[in-house]
């Protein structure tokens, strides 16, 4: 692709239009989309109740700058708040975004409540939380994002995953807060247990940090709740979101509680585009579909069905899939073989899996799925183990 940067290694596949679960490209082929466009589009491809509401709104208002009340915004805030921990929220456009705002605010509360000296994040190995200055340094996942980027944005500090002992000795006199993903997605499917998240909430609390998760790839119903914390039963001071909020659309939030949020005031955060009215109304009905009991309870049963179904798979062909991994319908095989040709010959079957760390390949497909779409899936995958089998 002339006069593009050459950043990805983007597949030969033309992608032309789509609906529901399925991908069409230039040349007429049909592809079952468990990307999901790196589980963003939540409600499958042109859904039509984000089509009807997209259309309404661009025939009324796009952009009239946050120095004017934007429609939808308040009612918006008003549902995130009603079902979760925060009582204020920041919209913007990505999960970079969120994920700045997230840092931003972690500073100010320290200078707020007379610790200015405290700033320091503590975070994790195979982390990925953006590709911003501060986002690439706060993750530790491949050194291809952080290679000739330096010198490194200070103020983070990277210890292993699930390690309490290492958390507890990574704080220092200038620890702010602790910034981790329940569920690791880029970094390979990794759930953090019961244990480490209640670990790190305590410990945030009997040494005054702010405890801030990244939920960005597994929020917004992926896990079968709406915010994966749900599982754990622990709650966040901050939370950053995006990917599947917008349905497709760029849309971000940061979800902050009363606490956290004292240092943000008048002229302390902005963004030009975030919370526009076009994402205002996306975002209002991806949230009235997603937050729905019966909604979520299919993530689930989907979720369990599928799992099901890989283990089974990987039972088969042990020399090609060595273990299955995930809540929901954010799952990965974790492969015997690489996982990039794995995903290569999927796509050959007719199906779309993204990698990820450790020799994953992330299954994400619209939390739309059904079992026909579940049953598709692993013919293709079985097809492509018996490649490795031949």
């Amino acid at each position: 692709m002339e006069n593009i940067l050459p950043v990805y290694n983007r597949s030969k596949l033309d992608i032309q239009h789509g609906e529901g679960a399925y991908l069409h490209t230039k040349d007429g082929r049909r592809y079952l989309d468990f990307v999901s466009g790196v589980a963003v589009n939540c409600l499958g491809h042109c859904h039509p109740k984000l089509v009807d509401v997209i259309k309404k709104q661009a025939e009324k208002l796009w952009h009239v700058s946050n120095f004017y009340q934007i429609p939808g915004m308040q009612e918006f805030a008003d549902k995130i708040t009603a079902k979760t921990f925060a009582d204020s929220i920041f919209f913007c456009n990505s999960g970079a975004e969120a994920i700045e705002c997230c840092i931003k605010t972690v500073r100010k509360y320290h200078d707020a409540t007379g610790n200015p000296d405290k700033f320091r994040i503590i975070t994790f190995e195979g982390a990925f939380h953006g590709r911003t200055l501060a986002a690439i340094w706060a993750s530790k996942r491949d050194p291809l994002i952080q290679d000739g980027f330096g010198p490194p944005v200070d103020g983070f500090d990277n210890v292993p995953f699930g390690d309490l002992e290492a958390v507890k000795n990574a704080i220092t006199d200038e620890t702010a807060a602790i910034l981790v993903e329940p569920i690791q997605g880029d970094g390979g499917i990794r759930p953090t247990s019961q244990e480490f998240l209640e670990g790190l909430r305590e410990i945030a609390d009997e040494h005054g940090l702010l405890l801030c998760f990244d939920e960005i790839q597994c929020g917004m119903g992926r896990t079968g709740k709406l915010f994966a914390h749900e599982l754990y039963g622990v709650e966040p001071d901050i939370l950053a979101s995006a990917k599947g909020i917008g349905g497709g659309f760029p849309l971000g939030a940061c979800l902050v509680s009363q606490k956290a949020a004292v240092g943000m005031t008048l002229g302390t955060h902005g963004s030009t585009y975030g919370g526009n009215p076009l994402a205002m109304a996306v975002g209002n009905a991806v949230f009235n579909e997603v937050s729905q009991a019966e909604f979520l309870e299919n993530v689930v049963n989907m979720g369990d069905i599928l799992k099901g179904k890989l283990e089974e798979l990987a039972e088969k062909y042990p020399n090609v899939i060595k273990e299955v991994r995930g809540v929901g319908l954010l799952l990965g095989l974790q492969t015997v073989v690489n996982n990039k040709e794995f995903s290569a010959k999927a796509e050959g079957h007719g199906l779309l899996v993204p990698c990820a760390s450790d020799n994953v390949v992330r299954l994400l497909p619209p939390l739309i799925i059904d079992e026909s779409h579940i049953n598709e899936a692993i013919e293709s995958l079985s097809k492509t183990c018996e490649e490795y089998s031949a």
